[in-house]
């Protein structure tokens, strides 16, 4: 445990945090140049939390919040897998822009542990084919937002969310779920800044530098979990996606012409090792996304109903999410019985609109997560999986607690089965129809 030093400004006096690993920014504190005891021009807030990326917007929103509220700005970054390039130089970014810290966290291994394996073990996958990559880590960073506001002494959070998708709303519910007493001020519902021409005007005026790298054409979200790509030529679901969009994952046509077997553990539903190597959750998504993406794995392309209404089109690349997808069900397969998988089934519907929508912390979700782990305790055992240019075929699955016994199934005779039963269980399980039929034909 480190204490800051506790002469800056942002800090109370009995703050302490633990120190960031090496590879990220440090945690870091700075008088910034300016009064923030008066009011701003919309009102006056003490502190804010600021959900910062150190891209043009978020990096507009640090003057705009000190102009508007009066206030001191903390801009907090998560690491949840994004890739380090886009933790480089933030502490500057931050600095220049006008926040009096930046606060970074390794949320990796709390994403994937709490957040992603609850909803692989739920099953959960949003309108047929959305493994909800953002829909989790909106949460857990939103989560952390509100531990780093408490620290700090914050009254408000912010975030730089349009008001036309859905991460506001993931945004917005959890801070109302953890602490319904702090502020959210979103900037793009209040704002008059109506593109990147308006915000690199207003970051000229306030004299924040610009960042000088390429503008992407399309908008995209990544984490450990996925990479999403939408806008430019997507707008138009007609439209079919570059060759050169992808970034995760090799175009199938292009991946190696001999396939790769890979074996995945599981315990009570829980990923635990690769090809018989144990790892952490965060270690082990990051094996499966390299082999799940040299071999094309993980690709979707699909039109969706955003929670606000309108449709969008996006296309995703899960790799290591679709391999641990498709291992789970052929675990699945073997643990669970005919009725208890229709009821999982039904259920994992609701739940990925429960993650969908922003609704993590709400009791119902906590509620049937209780139900998949209590029905998911005997999903324990191996699946063999084969991976060749964009596809995935199982080749082996086996449980200690299978309830597949060859010697039923068998077409050979045995003790258990009487075939002769059969006939009494037909008989009374069509005995509606016959009855249905029976009333049609006068008898």
């Amino acid at each position: 445990m480190a204490q800051l030093n506790t002469t800056s400004a942002c800090l109370p006096t009995n703050f302490a945090f633990h120190a960031p690993k090496s590879a990220l920014p440090s945690y870091s504190e700075t008088e910034v140049a300016g009064s923030t005891k008066e009011r701003g021009l919309r009102g006056k807030l003490n502190k804010v939390v600021l959900a910062y990326s150190g891209g043009l917007d978020t990096s507009v929103i640090v003057p705009w919040l000190r102009e508007n509220y009066g206030c001191e700005v903390v801009c907090f970054t998560a690491d949840v897998g994004q890739g380090i390039k886009e933790l480089d130089g933030l502490e500057q970014k931050a600095k220049a822009s006008g926040a009096c810290q930046l606060v970074v966290k390794d949320l990796k291994e709390e994403f994937v542990k709490d957040y992603v394996f609850p909803c692989l073990r739920a099953g959960a996958i949003y309108e047929r084919k959305y493994l909800l990559g953002t829909s989790m880590a909106r949460p857990v960073i939103a989560k952390a937002m509100v531990d780093v506001a408490k620290a700090v002494g914050a009254d408000a959070v912010a975030h730089g969310c349009t008001g036309k998708g859905n991460d506001q709303v993931r945004f917005e519910l959890t801070f109302f779920a953890l602490d319904p007493k702090l502020n959210v001020v979103a900037p793009w519902r209040e704002w008059d800044i109506t593109g990147r021409e308006d915000a690199i005007e207003y970051a000229k005026k306030h004299n924040v530098p610009v960042p000088v790298t390429k503008k992407s054409i399309y908008s995209r979200d990544g984490n450990l979990w996925h990479l999403s790509h939408e806008g430019d030529i997507l707008e138009d679901p007609e439209n079919e996606p570059k060759k050169d969009m992808y970034m995760l994952s090799v175009d199938p046509e292009d991946a190696p012409n001999e396939p790769e077997y890979v074996d995945i553990g599981i315990v009570s539903g829980i990923p635990v090792s690769v090809d018989g190597q144990e790892l952490s959750p965060a270690s082990l998504l990051t094996k499966l996304n390299e082999i799940g993406g040299r071999h094309g794995i993980g690709r979707i392309d699909m039109v969706e109903n955003r929670l606000v209404g309108m449709k969008s089109r996006g296309v995703y690349e899960t790799p290591g999410g679709t391999i641990l997808f498709a291992a789970a069900r052929e675990l699945e397969s073997l643990t669970l019985d005919r009725e208890t998988m229709q009821v999982k089934d039904s259920l994992a519907l609701k739940y990925a609109e429960l993650v969908y929508a922003g609704r993590w912390f709400d009791p119902l979700r906590e509620s049937m997560d209780a139900f998949m782990e209590k029905i998911s305790e005997t999903t324990t055992g191996s699946v063999t999986l084969k991976l060749y240019k964009g596809s995935i075929t199982v080749t082996s699955r086996k449980s200690p607690y299978s309830l597949y016994r060859q010697d039923i199934s068998s077409f050979e005779s045995g003790d258990v089965y009487d075939q002769a039963d059969a006939a009494g269980f037909i008989r009374l399980y069509g005995l509606p129809m016959r009855v249905r039929a029976m009333l049609k034909e006068g008898i």
